[in-house]
């Protein structure tokens, strides 16, 4: 599986895994809805389960993913400050170039 994520998105979540709070846990992409060959994400901290792969990008941030969801392979997570600051993850590989 393949995740890439945006130097913007980066900063922002190591700045979170290096909170106190949230040492030992991983960044978690899953799919929070999906309709046909489109899909919504989810972004949040978690533990590594039986059914995860461990992807790690080339920007030091692992990433975890559910091995059994092929819409999955291929995100991209950007963060991005304007027109309204906050995560955005989408798919090219699958076609999703946002939401809809």
């Amino acid at each position: 599986m393949n995740v890439k994520i945006s130097r913007n998105a980066a900063k922002v979540l190591q700045l979170e895994l290096d909170k106190e709070e949230n040492k030992g846990l991983l960044v978690r992409v899953q799919v929070t809805h999906s309709h046909g060959d489109h899909a919504h994400y989810g972004l949040g901290l978690d533990d590594k389960s039986e059914n995860d792969v461990l992807v790690s990008t080339d920007k030091g941030i692992d990433v975890i993913l559910d091995k059994n969801e092929p819409l999955l392979d291929g995100i991209r997570i950007d963060y991005f400050y304007t027109p309204e600051e906050g995560f955005m993850i989408t798919n090219p590989s699958k076609g999703n170039h946002g939401d809809h």
